[in-house]
């Protein structure tokens, strides 16, 4: 009773009393839940947020200065690049200096899958999921390097129990469970255009996660930095479950971040056009940015091209950083300053009469945070680190078209089929030079195109139909 005085108190206080106007038909555990809600709830930021977001109209961003990043250039292979880059990245890998820290908290709802977005079988052949790529990614460097690659995995209340349950049935990919630690982030209300907090039943609020951003809040608040600092872990090499072929930890981009004593490092790709919807990494007077593709109105110079019809701010977001742990405990404390971001959706609430409404068009507010916006934090010059996109940027964020399911199996069968080539393995192809065939090679098998040459050496491959590469080298093709 005494809680749920004080937050009746606390909602009124704020606004928000409405929130209590089914309470008393409300069963235990129904009223148990909106107490556990409200209990969680930053009450004096959302009421920032709902005056300068929803109830005053926000000014656009503007700066006077806006400059192209600068950017180091890609290194597919070792052997490319900067050599010391690649030396002292296997150097920290091997020191267990490097930590991976994964944001998985989606649903695959886009991609026609009832489950954690990680669980979804992308492999054409085998069916192995996003997770089981991750996993497998993590063993290989493991063997290589000698390391633990402690693997954080930030969840979602929506999927937290589902992906625990999923790790624990597959052994945790032989990781070791004490090597792979869940935390959960953030939730926040949504609201209605007058500020006021909705909810999707009776005894709920309707709420979202706060954004990639909450990484910063939920490393501190679980124990993920302690964690990292007892195991000697300096660096969080950052990455979105979604994207099937990202380098969970590269050395090439770790050397960097090290060599450059770096605080927060990113990776950045050329965009296709100029209106391609990605963020844009930038210097606005002097300060390292991300602009949003939905603010590229805004700022017309960042959809400028030169004669040859080349993006002049060509430095595409694909959501890859290293974070040095304590850059993140400096940006935690200084989280009250962090950047928000306002997303008008369609919310399904509960009206008056205690009715589920669906709506047809934006009828609320989501709020969150952006994980890049802490590059604003950064202390001295930026490290940005070009990449090609096949072979390591092909997210998935629904089943057909741009970014989609059908798109990832693609660059599947295009980025392995370059491996097959190298290793003299004849690779079918269409009429215009496609690979025809579905291909996966597991990452246990080879993680890097010479190590698959090199294990491929006298082996007979036949792709005629497809094939895939198992964690011992055993080939499997379809069925015909």
């Amino acid at each position: 009773m005494e809680l749920e005085k004080t937050l009746r108190e606390r909602c009124e206080a704020h606004g928000q009393g409405h929130v209590f106007r089914f309470w008393g038909g409300l069963n235990a555990e129904e009223r148990g839940r909106l107490l556990a809600q409200l209990e969680q709830v930053e009450f004096p930021l959302m009421a920032r947020l709902a005056r300068e977001w929803i109830l005053e109209t926000p000014p656009p961003a503007r700066f006077d200065r806006i400059e192209p990043v600068p950017v180091l250039p890609a290194a597919v292979h070792r052997g490319e690049g900067a050599p010391e880059a690649w030396d002292a990245g296997e150097e920290t890998l091997r020191a267990g200096k490097v930590g991976l820290f994964l944001v998985a908290g989606g649903q695959g709802t886009r991609l026609g899958f009832p489950g954690p977005k990680g669980c979804y079988p992308i492999g054409p052949l085998t069916g192995k999921t996003l997770f089981q790529y991750h996993a497998e990614k993590i063993l290989n460097l493991r063997r290589r390097f000698g390391c633990a690659l402690p693997w954080y995995i930030m969840v979602s209340a929506a999927n937290e129990a589902a992906t625990r349950a999923y790790f624990a049935e597959n052994g945790h990919f032989g990781l070791g469970a004490e090597n792979v630690v869940f935390l959960r982030q953030r939730m926040v209300p949504c609201m209605d255009g007058a500020g006021r907090f909705m909810l999707e039943a009776p005894g709920s609020l309707s709420m979202n996660p706060n954004g990639h951003g909450g990484c910063i809040p939920a490393m501190v608040e679980n124990g993920v930095l302690d964690d990292a600092r007892a195991r000697g872990v300096e660096m969080l090499s950052y990455f979105q479950v979604d994207n099937w072929a990202v380098k969970v930890a590269d050395p090439y981009f770790i050397g960097w971040h090290a060599l450059k004593g770096a605080e927060m490092s990113s990776k950045v790709h050329r965009k296709n056009t100029a209106r391609e919807a990605v963020g844009v990494h930038c210097l606005c007077d002097g300060v390292y940015q991300v602009i949003e593709y939905s603010e590229l109105d805004i700022y017309p110079q960042l959809l400028e091209t030169d004669a040859a019809g080349n993006v002049r701010y060509f430095a595409g977001n694909p959501a890859m950083h290293i974070l040095s742990v304590e850059f993140v405990q400096g940006v935690f404390n200084r989280f009250d300053r962090f950047p928000w971001h306002l997303a008008r959706k369609k919310i399904p609430f509960v009206n008056d009469a205690g009715e589920l409404v669906k709506p047809d068009s934006p009828n609320g507010c989501k709020f969150e945070t952006f994980v890049f916006d802490a590059l604003q934090f950064v202390g001295h010059a930026p490290v940005a680190v070009e990449i090609g996109r096949l072979g390591e940027y092909t997210p998935t964020k629904q089943f057909e078209g741009d970014n989609s399911v059908v798109a990832a199996r693609r660059s599947m069968s295009e980025w392995w089929g370059g491996w097959f080539d190298a290793a003299g393995a004849p690779v079918p192809r269409d009429a215009d030079g496609r690979v025809s065939v579905p291909l996966e090679v597991s990452p246990l098998f080879a993680l890097t195109r010479d190590e698959f040459v090199e294990k491929a050496a006298g082996r007979a491959w036949d792709l005629s139909r497809g094939l895939s590469v198992d964690a011992d080298g055993t080939a499997t093709a379809p069925p015909a």
